[in-house]
């Protein structure tokens, strides 16, 4: 599986920004697609995933209410729109994927990464 991110950039604090994976290969069957990031220093996060067959969704606690993910079936595509962002979400995003049906667990494949930056 191979997993192309983008959509990343500069933006002031209260913007939106909307993030895009391309996936590609075998994807296919039950699978999960999610969204991490990475702040300066930090270890890598947990923002929000999708489960593929169904649509359902799991965000982190401190994105609820301002990002949605989504997936787009003939594009093969997640999206993630931040909305309402902060300085706090400034990072480098990264988009994973993982066979099976639990919105939670380890990801088997993962994107280049694609830069946030929430200016104050």
């Amino acid at each position: 599986v191979q997993l192309q991110a983008s959509g990343g950039g500069l933006v002031q604090t209260g913007g939106s920004l909307r993030l895009s994976c391309a996936a590609s290969g075998r994807t296919f069957g039950n699978y999960v697609m999610g969204w991490f990031r990475q702040a300066p220093g930090k270890e890598r996060e947990f923002v929000a995933a999708i489960r593929w067959s169904s649509g359902s969704t799991v965000y982190a606690d401190s994105v609820k209410g301002r990002f949605t993910i989504s997936g787009d079936n003939a594009e093969n595509t997640v999206s993630l729109q931040m909305n309402n962002l902060k300085p706090e979400d400034t990072g480098v995003y990264y988009c994973a994927f993982r066979p099976g049906y639990l919105l939670t667990g380890i990801y088997d494949y993962w994107g280049q990464g694609t830069q946030v930056t929430v200016s104050s």
